[in-house]
């Protein structure tokens, strides 16, 4: 998927929404556990009926890999039922990778070659060969860990070198030389309010994917203020404020409630580009 199928499809569903299937098999609503694949069955779920709401779904890896080989499974067997039911949907496999070039190249083939989703993040830590093996593949994007939502964000991601330049500016400058913003985009969390400014200084035309807004606390308001642009270049993520809004059977319902909730908001907010 390019970035103006992208952009048509949130101008078409009046949604930015990315819905993250961070699916906990602790988390998930008890009568589904007599599934035999209780994951994909409570994902498969969710899905149908968010679908119409979002333009996106991104599954972390690591609530699938903490599963073993039923884990896997269930992501793969996830991501099948996506493309099969809902081919205009992005989808997102946050996985965070990025090793020595040789291993990068394989965890590109996973993602891209084998299972052939539309995007994977990556950590830029270890620089331009973990990352340039991502990017040989044609409308599939790399999605860029810049200046995330968590805390610890300030240990590594602030700090200044002897010119004032942060790290985070760093990476947005630097990776920039490797891809453009038909193939690049970047992580950056709802809960960075204003900062949205600075990394708009350095990367205008970017899609970024924010997480952090709903149970992380990001204002969807704030985020549209500082970092919406001319082709919306925001998807915004919401993982357990839509998956776990209900623990009962009624669990579907009361996810397409709250994703109704934000995509009526975001309707809103799109009103000033379109």
């Amino acid at each position: 998927m390019n970035k103006q199928q992208l952009f048509e499809n949130i101008k078409r569903k009046q949604s930015f929404l990315c819905v993250g299937l961070d699916t906990d098999i602790k988390k998930i609503p008890e009568h589904l556990l007599k599934d035999e694949d209780p994951v994909f069955a409570f994902n498969k779920a969710i899905i149908d009926a968010t679908a119409d709401l979002c333009i996106a779904y991104k599954p972390n890896l690591a609530f699938y890999e903490s599963l073993g080989v039923k884990g896997w499974i269930a992501f793969e067997k996830t991501v099948n039922y996506i493309k099969k039911n809902y081919p205009d949907q992005f989808i997102i496999a946050d996985a965070k990778r990025g090793d020595i070039g040789n291993t990068s190249e394989m965890y590109a083939r996973s993602f891209f070659d084998e299972l052939n989703i539309d995007s994977v993040t990556v950590a830029p830590y270890m620089g331009e060969d973990s990352v340039k093996p991502f990017l040989i593949y044609p409308e599939k994007w790399v999605i860029l860990l810049a200046l995330t939502s968590n805390k610890g964000s300030h240990d590594f991601q602030l700090t200044e070198d002897a010119n004032g330049e942060r790290l985070f500016e760093k990476v947005l400058k630097k990776s920039q030389e490797w891809a453009n913003d038909e193939q690049m985009m970047y992580v950056v969390g709802a809960t960075q309010g204003k900062m949205f400014t600075d990394i708009r200084k350095y990367a205008p035309n970017h899609f970024l994917l924010v997480p952090g807004v709903g149970a992380q606390g990001g204002s969807l308001e704030e985020v549209c203020k500082y970092g919406m642009n001319d082709m919306c270049g925001l998807i915004v993520n919401s993982s357990r404020g839509i998956i776990y809004a209900d623990k009962t059977e009624n669990f579907a319902d009361a996810a397409r409630k709250a994703a109704k909730e934000v995509q009526e908001e975001m309707a809103v907010q799109l009103q000033s580009i379109l």
